[in-house]
């Protein structure tokens, strides 16, 4: 077994190398500023009748903001992947920021529902939703940044080998989310050729988190069974319910509910720092937990 998770960390530390490099990044940023410009061209291409757009969404002049901030999410959704083996709460971190962006992006979606500027009106549904959605991103992120500067890492084990045993079944962890990250991409890649329709799977991946964050809870048990922690750890699952959960809700429900579980981590980060008894465990290293 050990031999096992120590080999599927070492690929996963290899893609964790690629993904690091700042070419990497520099690739990314031009792919975003590419897509942008490619879903505007596409956008007047249809607009002055240069092509018949097989899609209606492409006769959308918000068309290439939905594009380029949808990759944009999947980018952070396997960044996501990536901070997995760092720590518990700097995954938790990572989820509620994501949503923080999510919520934004069904923000600028709202532009999709609109074909014309003059359409607009205060009492709109679409214009409604945007602020909610707008509204419910600034709170999480106001929320998570304050989690952030509050955030004690302790050390899950006094003993070296336990917690490079714990950091490798994270690693192994991540790796297999990351093979299943580019599986969903395949299957909505396919659907997306075939229907020309984009299928959002950001309720699908959360669903696998929740999965992963339990099996993390069980595994974490083998090193402590510390209430304080295990507690936290547990609490830290039902967090990412509550975003899988408001993803599936109606704007205004989804907002509350998001910004409910961000709240939720907030007290939940504030109580284990005040009950915390052995600040000699502390650390601040990346991999601890």
């Amino acid at each position: 077994m050990k031999k096992l998770l120590s080999l599927m960390a070492g690929i996963f530390n290899f893609f964790e190398k690629i993904w690091a490099l700042k070419k990497s990044h520099y690739l990314i940023s031009n792919g975003l500023i590419l897509s942008f410009i490619l879903g505007v061209l596409l956008f007047l291409g249809a607009r002055f009748g240069l092509y018949e757009p097989g899609n209606p969404v492409y006769t959308n002049p918000f068309f290439a903001i939905d594009l380029s901030f949808t990759l944009l999410l999947i980018i952070e959704l396997l960044s996501l992947i990536f901070v997995l083996p760092r720590s518990v709460a700097t995954s938790n971190y990572k989820q509620y920021a994501l949503l923080s962006l999510i919520f934004l992006r069904y923000g600028f979606k709202e532009f999709s529902h609109i074909h014309s500027l003059s359409e607009w009106s205060v009492h709109s549904p679409e214009l409604i939703d945007m602020f909610v959605y707008g509204l419910g991103g600034l709170a999480i992120f106001i929320i998570v940044n304050l989690v952030s500067k509050m955030q004690k890492h302790v050390k899950i084990s006094r003993d070296e080998d336990a917690r490079l045993s714990f950091i490798n079944f994270k690693k192994s962890l991540a790796l297999l989310l990351l093979l299943l990250f580019f599986l969903i991409g395949f299957f909505d890649i396919r659907y997306l050729i075939e229907t020309g329709l984009y299928r959002s799977s950001f309720e699908a991946f959360y669903t696998v988190l929740v999965f992963s964050d339990i099996l993390i809870v069980l595994f974490a048990l083998r090193y402590t069974s510390d209430y304080l922690r295990v507690f936290r750890y547990s609490a830290f699952v039902l967090s990412t319910i509550f975003i899988r959960i408001a993803l599936s809700l109606p704007a205004l429900q989804s907002v509350a509910l998001g910004v409910a579980g961000a709240l939720f981590v907030l007290a939940l980060t504030y109580s284990y720092n005040r009950f915390i008894t052995k600040p000699d465990n502390s650390s601040s290293a990346g991999q601890t937990e």
